[in-house]
């Protein structure tokens, strides 16, 4: 996309910016090419390490604890990478850095677009602390409101709560954001994690009403299928998501007796999700995705033919 205005566009989903910018021309996305890029992108990490954790296209986690190239820092580590993806693919690349103690996502968005961001052990209070609650794994917007409702506002605020009264208001997770609120996060990094579920999406040019979306369900079916055929396990639920004009998400989903063994089969029963969703007919969306979830292995299924017959 080419900004008349980069000042009106550069945080605003592409409806927004085009309202705003009527004159800015927009690209369409080359995913092909995209996912080429990544791959070239992965055998450069792996040059450093083998413990590799993709989490999409553009993003994982590395441990470079102890990296092929020998070098003594992860900051030397990640500067490395950095040069060579510059140097190969033309790209500027985001590095953060970590203690073993601080949580993985917390460098994650810092020092864009091309910057390094590193936390010694020392740091880790001053930078924690006054960071937004909402900045941790796994507080998505409703656990972000309820501890709001505790007067919960910053990490700071969310270290202030004793162990027991975490654990009597959120259970097991309340031990989770007692650690996360200091800064502890032991989970490894894992590069062959099992799939949890698999997914395309894909924003309108215009904001349409729900009658008007089969056909590009039709095409995130299809990419969706395709990309499911490389997995060894099999998925057994289907799900659609919308967002609205106003950019709520909904979802939809349905596991049938039997995994859905075609695309087409697959895409009947996303098109079928549609009609569970009742706003109106005056109601817009602006993006749509098909995915699948609730993966097994084939054994599984076979050994359980009950549930399935």
């Amino acid at each position: 996309m080419r900004r008349g205005n980069s000042a009106c566009v550069r945080r605003c989903p592409a409806v927004q910016a085009e309202r705003l910018c009527p004159n800015a021309v927009f690209l369409p996305p080359d995913f092909p090419r995209y996912r080429a890029v990544s791959r070239q992108v992965r055998e450069i990490f792996r040059r450093h390490t083998d413990l590799i954790e993709p989490l999409s296209l553009d993003e994982g986690y590395l441990d470079v604890t102890k990296n092929k190239t020998g070098l003594p820092t992860a900051t030397q580590v990640a500067r490395a990478i950095r040069k060579q993806i510059r140097a190969e693919l033309q790209l500027t690349g985001l590095r953060g850095g970590r203690t073993e103690q601080i949580s993985r996502q917390d460098c994650v968005g810092l020092e864009k677009p091309n910057g390094l961001f590193v936390i010694q052990p020392e740091e880790v209070d001053a930078f924690l602390l006054p960071l937004p609650v909402g900045r941790l794994p796994g507080v998505g917007k409703v656990t972000e409101e309820k501890l709001k409702g505790f007067d919960v506002q910053t990490i700071a605020d969310l270290r202030r709560l004793d162990l027991p009264v975490l654990e009597s208001r959120f259970g097991r997770y309340g031990v989770r954001l007692y650690e996360l609120a200091r800064g502890i996060d032991e989970s490894d990094v894992v590069p062959d994690r099992p799939t949890q579920s698999i997914s395309t999406e894909d924003t309108f040019e215009r904001d349409v009403p729900l009658t008007e979306t089969e056909p590009m369900i039709r095409r995130l079916a299809e990419l969706t299928w395709a990309a499911s055929r490389k997995e060894t396990r099999i998925a057994r639920t289907v799900v659609l998501k919308l967002k609205t004009a106003e950019f709520k998400i909904l979802t939809r989903s349905h596991t049938p007796s039997s995994p859905p063994s075609s695309c087409e089969e697959l895409t009947a029963i996303a098109l079928s999700l549609r009609e569970r969703v009742v706003l109106g007919p005056q109601q817009r969306f602006r993006l749509v995705g098909v995915g699948v979830s609730n993966f097994l292995d084939p054994e599984d299924i076979s050994a359980q033919p009950a549930l399935f017959a």
